[in-house]
């Protein structure tokens, strides 16, 4: 799905028509802590999968050896 520049343009005023200008800044902002939440939640996650990748594996212990 591409956007082209005419495309980005004709949302903005529909945005800007919609929520109207004193409600755009509120409106970014929001927006701005959604978008770190969720990097935030990834990069948690990423972190856990590493280091449970890091972690050694324990030594299979071996079988008592029977005569």
């Amino acid at each position: 799905m591409n956007l082209g520049p005419g495309e980005i343009i004709l949302i903005l005023i529909a945005v800007l028509l919609i929520f109207g200008p004193k409600k755009l800044p509120e409106l970014g902002k929001s927006l701005g802590q959604g978008i770190r939440e969720f990097k935030k939640g990834t990069k948690e996650m990423r972190d856990d999968l590493e280091a449970s990748f890091k972690d050694e594996p324990e030594a299979p212990k071996e079988a008592p050896k029977s005569i």
